[in-house]
């Protein structure tokens, strides 16, 4: 079977679809764009080819030693297997939603990972802002159960490919919701707002790829609430638009505070969720959302304005 890259070949949609968006928002939504914030998230999407090409030959050769031990051989012709490829669809969405939600509560991973989520807008050139560290965590031990089945590498790198092209879609807020049926199986834009949400009701919720359905078995689904407006980002934000801060601020943070902590402390500042810390001067996004609900129920009294961080350089006062 020749190689096949599906993404490169979507591309040119992207770029219609976004300058359509863009005409969209000048007349319906201005605030939906920022031009400086549209530029970071092409250079994002561009430097993240550029380090996939560089980096992921690990993740590859990881993968391919993997394939050596399947549990299950397709033949020589695994792509003429046409029952397969449903079945590795849906298994490597099932990697993707838990390879996700350790991006969220691992900071190792969150260290690649938050750089699609640093823009405070939503719209389709969002999707694009791709991280360029991402083959420097362990992403890829979560794709390697799907391997041991017996699922060629090239299987899975095109299921991947086309459960990344469906993603880009839904980082709009020009749809607002689909039909019923569709939003209580597949991801959406309402669905996928809420994932990039730093309401303290939405954080850490709706991981999913392409199936919202493994959110609402695994406990993380949270549906979008129409009378309350969404604030995007981080939960501190950035406030500036430099590409290499962008990039590489939670790196400098986490390796910051691994080289400040006691020694015993060390691991656990790579290991556990952002915001955790060993003093207990931050606060990670279940603290955040505890207080939220504490509020909600009238238990306690609003409290002021959160230290809560997932740059704990922005929040030691070191940085704006």
């Amino acid at each position: 079977m020749p190689d096949f890259n599906p993404t490169q070949y979507a591309v040119p949609l992207f770029v219609v679809a976004v300058l359509a968006e863009m005409i969209w928002a000048k007349f319906r939504a201005p605030e939906a764009y920022e031009p400086k914030d549209t530029l970071v998230s092409l250079s994002f999407g561009l430097g993240s080819t550029i380090a996939g090409a560089l980096l992921g030959g690990f993740a590859l050769w990881l993968m391919f030693l993997a394939y050596d031990y399947r549990l299950v051989d397709f033949g020589a012709e695994w792509w003429a297997v046409w029952w397969a490829w449903p079945l590795c669809f849906v298994l490597d969405d099932l990697a993707y939603y838990w390879s996700h939600r350790a991006g969220h509560r691992i900071r190792w991973m969150w260290a690649a990972h938050v750089n699609h989520h640093s823009s405070q807008h939503y719209n389709l050139s969002t999707a694009l802002r791709q991280t360029w560290t991402g083959n420097l965590t362990i992403g890829i031990l979560f794709t390697l159960p799907v391997v041991l089945l017996g699922f060629h590498p090239a299987m899975i790198a095109i299921c991947g490919g086309f459960n990344l092209i469906y993603q880009f879609w839904i980082h709009t807020e020009a749809i607002k919701r689909m039909p019923a049926w569709f939003e209580a199986v597949m991801n959406t834009p309402s669905h996928h707002r809420v994932h990039h949400a730093t309401n303290p009701r939405y954080l850490d919720r709706n991981y999913a790829g392409l199936f919202i359905i493994w959110d609402r078995m695994f406990g993380t689904f949270e549906a979008e609430v129409d009378d309350e407006p969404i604030r995007y980002g981080i939960v501190k934000q950035l406030g500036s638009f430099n590409l290499l801060w962008s990039v590489f601020h939670e790196w400098i943070g986490m390796l910051t505070d691994i080289w400040r902590a006691p020694w015993k402390h060390k691991l656990s500042y790579l290991l556990r969720e952002p915001g955790w810390s060993h003093d207990g001067c931050r606060e990670t996004s279940d603290m955040i959302r505890a207080k939220w609900e504490a509020r909600m129920a009238g238990d306690v009294a609003p409290a002021a304005t959160s230290v809560a961080t997932r740059n704990p350089i922005a929040a030691s006062g070191e940085a704006a």
